[in-house]
């Protein structure tokens, strides 16, 4: 038997579920009151909002390997087969400071934490289809170039790219670049 949730009765049924994994419990009595979403039997599916996650075509995706999101959004996004990375700037996972001072060394560090968040997800930069990359300064347009066009391989197609000089970046970043990329 179902029933629906009210309002305030998500964060108990997230309790009872709770204490019924604790204690394996099997009685058919088991939030009968409480969810349309979980069956009655010996097998509790997952919560709702797993369900949602899913129904809604979206999955985050988190990595340590990179810097955590400094603001409201996540590293990545998987979605239909696509994966959309967020802009990366030169900052270390560990200490969330910058690698380095100079242009070579932030545009490095940029393509290495995007790396490791397209291997989180499954991928890698041979199936990124393409980059945003913004600019502290476009003098340095020839310079992050070379850098990029070496982690993108030789024989096959490299990504659309747009490329913008803007005033001012997170943290005062020189560099910042975004991707989108095949699963």
């Amino acid at each position: 038997s179902f029933c629906f949730l009210s309002g305030g009765s998500s964060i108990l049924l997230l309790i009872l579920i709770f204490l019924e994994l604790l204690t394996k419990r099997t009685s058919s009595s088991f939030l009968c009151n409480y969810s349309k979403n979980i069956k009655m039997s010996n097998n509790i599916e997952e919560p709702p909002l797993k369900k949602q996650k899913l129904e809604n075509g979206k999955e985050e995706i988190v990595t340590s390997d990179a810097p955590a999101a400094i603001g409201p959004y996540s590293q990545a996004i998987k979605a239909n087969g696509m994966i959309f990375v967020s802009g990366c700037i030169a900052l270390k996972s560990d200490t969330m400071e910058f690698v380095s001072d100079e242009i070579e060394g932030q545009t490095k560090q940029v393509m290495e934490n995007m790396g490791a968040i397209l291997r989180a997800a499954g991928s890698n930069f041979s199936k990124v289809v393409k980059t945003t990359i913004l600019l502290q300064d476009m003098n340095d347009f020839v310079t992050v170039n070379g850098i990029y066009a070496s982690y993108f391989n030789e024989d096959s197609p490299k990504p659309a790219r747009a490329t913008f000089a803007v005033k001012t970046l997170p943290k005062n970043a020189m560099i910042e670049i975004d991707c989108i990329a095949l699963e």
